[in-house]
């Protein structure tokens, strides 16, 4: 469980976050939505110390990582699963490499048990038999998958994806949000996923955080949204013709 207690950024004399309060739940697949602008990309900076805070809390199961020395972020951050907007795949690496990148890095097991996870690791996402292809040679789909692969290969606590549906298809975007949120409640994560994409939203959104102009404007659950009589948030979600004709024919 992530907690966010008060939390405001300040960027000389503008304020970004303006004393936002939130809780993310483990288990779950908790959305940060929002505007461009809206101070939401900022916020998961601030959550996985990217930046600073000006004031304010971020407990990861009770623990302040805002107060943390070097070393404890450090040790806290390979509790962390990262899903970049583009893939981020190594190029000149194989689609194994890239997975095993982090337990290179990071874990001390031998290189025998390290492919083993690798290719476990492949194998949840669908992607066996992928291991010696370039990331040049796989859809943007697979290398999305590449990537959430190499996101829990070293099984995080936490996992943060970012616009994780950025220009791929509606069908391919479902296999993902599928995927992540299969992946959040097998290992039972703390997942956080900024989007602008709806179909996510009404597909996996379990917790949704709407940010606006750096305040917390609206706090629910999928079933909740199309009931809400928030305006801004109405504005945003029902910007879509589509979303607005399922709105009225619920009505």
């Amino acid at each position: 469980m992530i907690e966010i207690k008060d939390l405001h950024k300040s960027f000389d004399d503008r304020e970004v976050l303006k004393g936002i309060t939130t809780t993310f739940e483990d288990g779950k697949t908790n959305l940060i939505i929002g505007q461009s602008g809206s101070g939401k990309t900022v916020l998961m900076k601030n959550i996985v110390g990217l930046l600073q805070p000006t004031s304010g809390q971020i407990l990861y199961d009770g623990r302040d990582f805002v107060q943390m020395s070097k070393r404890e972020r450090t040790m806290l951050r390979r509790e962390m699963g990262m899903i970049f907007q583009s893939a981020a795949l190594f190029d000149s690496m194989s689609v194994l490499e890239n997975v095993m990148f982090p337990l290179d890095m990071f874990s001390d097991q031998c290189e025998a048990d390290r492919i083993k996870r690798a290719k476990f690791c492949l194998d949840r996402v669908n992607l066996t038999g992928a291991e010696n292809k370039f990331p040049g040679e796989i859809s943007g789909g697979m290398q999305k998958r590449v990537a959430i692969a190499r996101a829990i290969v070293l099984n995080p606590k936490y996992l943060f994806c970012d616009e994780p549906n950025s220009g791929l298809d509606p069908k391919t975007s479902l296999v993902i949000d599928e995927l992540i949120h299969g992946i959040t409640q097998e290992y039972n994560m703390t997942t956080i996923i900024n989007t602008h994409d709806m179909n996510s939203v009404m597909g996996i959104g379990e917790n949704i955080v709407y940010i606006y102009e750096g305040h917390k404007e609206w706090e629910g659950h999928k079933e909740q949204i199309m009931d809400s009589t928030n305006e801004r948030l109405n504005s945003f979600i029902f910007a879509s013709d589509l979303f607005r004709k399922v709105k009225e024919a619920n009505k």
